[in-house]
This record gives structure tokens, sequence and C-alpha cells, in this order.
């Protein structure tokens, strides 16, 4: 069987097209809010709040994902200037938008008077599985790959046919490195969520440090086989090194965390009564 590169447009009327990477995404972004209110409703937090936050966080994500970019590409864009909003030519970085996810988050609990650990619980195993979705998009597009690699050694990974096709570009083979961070985030998501409703396990906020620590892991690893890495001083590869910051930096809370603050236990919920006014 003769297998052919994915057509990129999930949809093509005339000039209009509908990409298959946006699918993808708008699927993810869906995926992530069902999960964020499935388990909200648990937690005695409200619907709508997972609704309004996404309609600030989502397009906000974007902006710092471009940003970060941006930023460590100026090299170029000092240049080119008038490129530096043109994101539909490509060009964001996904550490980028959890930041400015996370900023939009704790500015968004402050205002509703929301317990910002247990939303950040609440929502990373949503945000986990839209990156294992969001990844295939990078798959339909062809990018975020690795090196070139043999026809004979991805056959040896025992990959569906139309993964090994798809990862032939320019007549060379690439290794999937989307589909390696995808396949281990969902190891962790797959743990995060069977460890998730244990009793007297996680205390408030230690769903998404666990989050934090196996994707910190999973990213490091992966993104010393990625060809288009962001460099700093051109040696060293921006979200490797970001990738250990986090994962120090969020075992150290951790650890403090339990043994001085001992917050309350993550089934303990918000302790306001479902549902409510403000």
């Amino acid at each position: 069987m003769i297998f052919c590169a994915l057509n990129r447009n999930a949809i093509q009327i005339g000039n209009f097209s509908v990409k298959w990477y946006g699918v993808i995404m708008a699927a993810a972004i869906v995926l992530a809010t069902w999960m964020s209110i499935s388990e909200g409703k648990k937690r005695h937090i409200m619907s709508d709040d997972f609704v309004d936050l996404l309609l600030w966080a989502v397009p906000l994500g974007y902006v710092g994902a471009r940003i970060y970019y941006v930023i460590f590409e100026w090299g170029y864009y000092s240049q080119h200037p008038d490129q530096i909003i043109a994101i539909w030519n490509g060009g964001i970085a996904i550490y980028g938008g959890l930041i400015a996810g996370l900023i939009v988050l704790l500015v968004f609990c402050y205002k509703r008077m929301l317990p910002p650990f247990l939303m950040l619980d609440i929502i990373a195993p949503g945000v986990m599985a839209a990156q294992i979705l969001g990844r295939w998009g990078n798959f339909v597009n062809q990018e975020a790959h690795g090196g070139p690699t043999t026809l004979h050694f991805l056959q040896s990974l025992h990959l569906p046919e139309f993964i090994i096709q798809q990862m032939k570009i320019g007549g060379v083979y690439y290794q999937p490195t989307f589909l390696y961070e995808s396949f281990f985030n969902l190891i962790g998501l797959i743990i995060i969520l069977s460890l998730r409703h244990k009793k007297y396990f996680y205390k408030q906020g230690e769903v998404f440090m666990s989050y934090l620590l196996w994707y910190s892991i999973v990213r490091f690893f992966v993104e010393r086989l990625r060809t288009d890495s962001l460099y700093i001083f051109g040696i060293i590869r921006v979200s490797q090194a970001l990738s250990l910051i986090v994962f120090i930096v969020t075992l150290i809370l951790l650890i403090y965390r339990r043994v001085k603050v001992k917050p309350k236990w993550y089934l303990d919920g918000s302790g306001l009564k479902y549902p409510y006014t403000r």
C-alpha cells in the first residue's frame, strides 16, 4: 500500500480552507475545558468559571507563546519587525503559552476569589491532555520533528505505516518527536488521573506540580532530539534549560509546602458550597 503525506487542509472550499492543525487545536481546547468542568463540579467550582477563564487564557496564551518565541528569535525579528505579528507563518512556543496562561489564571482567581492551587490542580490534567492531542497537529504539519533517521529504525518502533510515511519529508525520514512527547505525556496523564482521587495522596497544588514534574522531564529529553529548538547563546536549548529549572523549583516547592505549609488535601475541594453566588 502506498501512503502519501497527509493533506493539511481538513476542509477546502475554493480559496477558503480549514487546516487540520486548527481543528486539532480546537478539539484540544474543548477536551481540556470539558475535563476541567467535569472535575470542577466534584470540587465545588462552577462551570462558568472555567468557561470565563478559557475566554481569557486561550487568546492571551497564544500571545504569550508568540512573545516567547519572538524573544528567543530576536535576531531575526529585529530585522523583520513586520513579521512579529505574522503568527500564521508559524512560530509559537508552548512554554510561553503556559507562562501566560498561569499569569491569567492567578489574576482570574484573585478577581473571582477562587483558590488558585485548587484551580491549577483541576485544570492541569486537561492541559496535559490538550498537549497530548495538540502534538498531532505538528504531525500533520510535519513539524517539531527530530533529526534524520532510517526507515529501519522507524519500523523497529512498530509504528503504523501512516506515521512512518508522514515522517518522510523531502525524501528523508525523521524522528517522530511529536509522538515521543505525546506518548510519554499520555503515560503521565494516566498515572496522575489514577492517583488524583486516591484519598490522602495529593495535597492541594500537588496534582499541578505532578504535571509540571512529569512534563519537564519528558520535554527535557525529547527537546534534545528536535531540530527546531530555540537557543540561548547558540548552544543552550531554551526548553531544556527551562525544563530543568521548572523541575528543580517545583520539587523544592512541593517539599516545602508538605513540610512547612501543610495545605489541605486535594479531595477536600474548595470549601465553597456548590452552586454558589458571589
